[in-house]
């Protein structure tokens, strides 16, 4: 998960601390300011966290139906790190953009045939989570003034462990796959849901200093 870097000070690119006009309807800068929103990012994390509960409360679901559900959280994953995308600068949008088409790519494989073998959609959920983890864990490092940099590195280093063990452990039915990922999905669901609740803090605090600031977020 990419995280927006702390709500830049007034006056930043304009003397009175607003936005541009023509910055409004400019479509990057939509996307932006969703993207630093910290209900975009709660959103991500429920997209987490259902397919996670799911998978553990319907254990006896079939290959078919596993995939479709992974192949669909790897899509609406990708969505939501694409938009968070443009709420970074520079070459910090780089791994996310990465991280973005991969998972996109990754779920419509799921969809396309979610009739494959069980070690095929081991395969593409482990290399996605060991991927978005060392992306994840060097935009952390690389982005200057980011919140929460010991919980998002935490994550990071969460998603690897989960590509590391579904990648590792052989998998010999679909109901030890299901149990598998959907424990990983709620734990990493939960901590994504932590980073939104302390990004909605650090907005809170900072609207006082910078009412008019378009960082703000809602």
């Amino acid at each position: 998960m990419t995280v927006p870097r702390d709500p830049a000070p007034a006056g930043q690119g304009d003397p009175s601390g607003r936005a541009a006009p023509a910055a409004v309807g400019d479509p990057a800068y939509t996307l932006a300011r969703l993207g630093r929103s910290w209900t975009w990012l709660l959103g991500s994390a429920v997209t987490t966290l259902v397919p996670g509960v799911l998978v553990l409360v319907w254990p006896e679901a079939t290959l078919h139906v596993l995939a479709v559900l992974v192949g669909l959280y790897l899509l609406l994953t990708g969505v939501f790190r694409f938009v968070a995308v443009f709420a970074r600068e520079g070459h910090e949008r780089l791994p996310g953009l990465l991280l973005a088409v991969l998972c996109v790519l990754a779920g419509v494989l799921c969809l396309r045939n979610p009739l494959q073998t069980i070690a095929a959609l081991s395969l593409i959920v482990g290399l996605v989570w060991l991927a978005s983890g060392i992306l994840t864990l060097f935009t952390a490092l690389i982005t200057e003034n980011l919140p929460h940099r010991g919980l998002v590195m935490g994550m990071a280093v969460l998603a690897v462990i989960a590509g590391i063990v579904v990648l590792a452990l052989p998998t010999e039915s679909a109901r030890a796959l299901t149990r598998l990922l959907g424990l990983w999905l709620i734990l990493l669901g939960l901590a994504e849901a932590v980073v939104a609740l302390g990004w909605r803090s650090a907005l809170r605090e900072a609207r006082p200093r910078n009412p008019g600031s378009p960082t703000a977020g809602p």
